[in-house]
């Protein structure tokens, strides 16, 4: 690993603080109707985050990821807080979900929809869908072009800790409807940047695409609330169940 490879999973591991976390948890178990125990994905896990918080609360959670070295954090993390018999982690793509109806619910946040083109967008949906049980719900936040676009222009700060802040640039192809969000990492004597292509949806689009993949009931609501989804809310925060 390099060291602006270092300073790019600083941010991923330490983006969000535990009060955040536990909030994000409160609202992942009441959008999914679930009380623990429950079986849970979580896709893109990361270096867990939720699902330590989610398994500290008695559920049993199945993290996949493909960034090797978050997954070792991941490992590391649940050894030292004693929960490796109810965190299963595995590296593998986003779109090669080996189960079948094994989950009562899962989760995809982080704004980590979206990095594939249509196709490979579909099959990661497809994927979720077919690993849980019928019925069960999917959850997962996303930015879409009726959260972007209004605010396209504007170079958000955020700072991760006393030493680390991430300025973010954002440009977007109509042609493509692809946005290219870039993150200058500055902090610790040293300087590094991430481009995360994604493909913006608008919210119809986005429809289409989950019910392609075989789920119904589709639910927008405005990012951490119960308010339904509206032009110019910071992120979409879409709910959906297995047919």
């Amino acid at each position: 690993m390099t060291r602006a490879d270092d300073l790019v999973r600083a941010v991923f591991r330490q983006g969000k603080s535990p009060a955040q976390t536990r909030r994000e948890a409160d609202y992942i178990e009441m959008l999914l109707g679930l009380s623990a125990p429950a079986h849970l994905l979580d896709v893109p896990c990361g270096a867990g985050r939720l699902a330590f918080e989610l398994a500290g609360r008695g559920h049993q959670v199945t993290g996949v990821d493909n960034d090797a070295a978050l997954l070792d954090d991941a490992r590391h993390s649940a050894e030292e807080r004693r929960l490796e018999a109810v965190i299963r982690l595995e590296r593998r793509d986003m779109r090669d979900l080996p189960w079948r109806e094994a989950f009562d619910g899962a989760y995809c946040f982080w704004e980590s929809f979206g990095f594939f083109d249509d196709e490979g967008n579909r099959a990661f949906l497809s994927a979720v869908a077919a690993t849980l049980k019928p019925g069960a719900k999917f959850v997962f936040d996303t930015h879409i072009a009726e959260t972007m676009l209004p605010h396209l222009g504007q170079r958000p700060w955020d700072r991760v800790d006393d030493d680390l802040l991430v300025l973010e640039e954002r440009d977007y192809d109509p042609a493509t409807a692809l946005l290219n969000r870039r993150l200058i990492i500055v902090g610790r004597g040293r300087t590094a940047t991430v481009e995360l292509p994604t493909r913006l949806y608008t919210y119809r689009e986005l429809l289409a695409l989950i019910e392609a993949a075989g789920f119904t009931a589709c639910q927008g609501y405005s990012w951490l609330s119960l308010v339904p989804f509206m032009m110019g809310a910071p992120r979409l925060l879409m709910v959906t169940s297995r047919g």
